[in-house]
């Protein structure tokens, strides 16, 4: 089995594909339903953003999984970029650092990526490999952020938007501005628009008892999604971000806003994936929409200034990649280990269980003895034996070689019985510790 990551972000593909693809919480169930009815697939984790979707596997190869993505969406795969193995652990961590992301070193991916580990878990797609890998995941990023600035002076898209709002277009300070939902990005975008000192703040969203907790914390006035329409008209600048899978608003809906703003400019951002606005609303004389695409060219000079950071939280990746691929191998050793002592220990307590029988039943301890010491032999010579012929058979010398390893000739044995070292001795529990 091995790792595998398949997905496509802002850098590969636009934001009407990725919307396409966007899991909300509602349909995660029926997602990891559909992954574990998959042919030899383990293990699955979704992430699942505005700038991305991904898909963390334990499966035999990838081939199922990028099916099972281009369903979701006809002509994914051109879109599509998959990694296995380091290279998927590599990926992790770099997009769990912020290293991936639109805004270099932004912070909110990191939540975003605990939550895809807790609802796969949740949902009972987790497995020991994968919750291994998160867990390391989540230090990683938690020491890249510590030791480098990578994570200084936190930038987020909804932060960007509201410095492009006050830059290009108003002054914050003589705008109402209507926030559409009530989600982290809407709160952080709340959040900047008080330290900018904004006039008015209008927050609507579907369940207004969250529209109500978020205007509380920042002055604003909350008012329920029915009313949008009423109120539309009275914002300078609106910021969406809900998971609805369809428009929140839609052309009709901001002409007639204009209209009742006499055709006074409005600034519109969907930061959401799927997008919460008609697109054909960039086309309306006096409505200026930006998407989570068009703020990627506002945010390129946060992300110059970070090389040096990301550069140093590169390297930390780099060696953690290599650490954890070499616990890895480690832990398959052990495994193998296990499975052999597993083997050995079962084998004796049948075979002497077997025995134990043959002589309540009278049998001559002498034979029980060699019953016992001949089927043992047999038992556990059998598979090695059955490997080395076909090993013979088929030209495999790597495991002849390696055989010759683990089975010196007898003469060596011999030699080292000579010096009091018995290789055929059976060893005691305290000589040979489980692995």
């Amino acid at each position: 089995m091995t790792l595998w990551v398949l997905g496509l972000n802002h850098q590969t593909a636009p934001v009407d594909l990725r919307e396409q693809v966007a899991f909300s919480s509602d349909s995660l169930g029926q997602a990891f339903a559909s992954l574990r009815a998959l042919p030899r697939v383990e293990e699955t984790v979704l992430l699942s953003t505005c700038n991305r979707t991904e898909l963390y596997a334990i499966a035999d190869d990838g081939q199922s999984l990028a099916t099972w993505l281009d369903d979701q969406a006809s002509g994914l795969h051109n879109y599509l970029y998959q990694h296995h193995d380091a290279d998927a652990v590599r990926h992790l961590f770099r997009v769990a650092t912020g290293l991936d992301s639109m805004v270099l070193g932004e912070p909110q991916i990191l939540g975003q990526v605990k939550e895809a580990w807790m609802q796969a878990r949740h949902h009972g797609a987790l497995g020991a490999r994968l919750d291994r890998l998160f867990q390391q995941t989540f230090a990683v990023a938690k020491r890249a952020r510590t030791d480098t600035r990578v994570g200084a002076n936190p930038v987020s898209v909804a932060s960007t938007a509201v410095r492009l709002a006050q830059d290009a277009f108003a002054r914050l300070s003589d705008s109402t501005i209507l926030l559409i939902g009530a989600g982290e990005t809407i709160e952080l975008a709340a959040r900047h628009l008080t330290k900018n000192k904004v006039r008015r703040l209008l927050i609507a969203n579907r369940t207004l008892t969250h529209a109500q907790e978020l205007a509380s914390l920042h002055g604003g006035y909350a008012l329920p999604l029915t009313e949008l329409d009423r109120h539309l008209g009275e914002a300078d600048v609106v910021f969406s971000a809900t998971a609805s899978r369809d428009p929140i608003l839609g052309v009709q809906q901001v002409r007639n806003a204009l209209r009742t703003r006499r055709h006074k400019p409005m600034l519109l951002f969907d930061l959401a994936v799927p997008r919460d606005m008609d697109p054909a609303i960039a086309e309306l004389n006096d409505a200026y929409l930006y998407t989570v695409d068009d703020l990627e060219r506002a945010v390129e000079d946060n992300r110059q200034g970070r090389r040096e950071a990301a550069e140093a939280a590169e390297a930390i990746i780099d060696l953690q990649v290599m650490r954890f691929m070499e616990a890895l191998r480690a832990h398959g050793r052990q495994e193998s280990l296990k499975r052999l002592r597993a083997l050995g220990e079962t084998s004796r307590d049948e075979i002497l269980e077997k025995a134990r029988h043959q002589l309540a039943l009278g049998r001559a301890p002498d034979e029980v003895l060699g019953y016992l010491a001949h089927t043992l032999t047999n038992r556990l010579l059998h598979p090695p034996t059955a490997a080395l012929r076909q090993a013979a058979l088929t030209g495999d010398i790597e495991l002849i070689r390696n055989a010759d390893r683990l089975f010196p000739p007898a003469e060596y044995c011999a030699r080292n019985s000579q010096t009091g070292s018995d290789t055929n001795a059976v060893p005691g529990p305290e000589s040979h510790p489980d692995p």
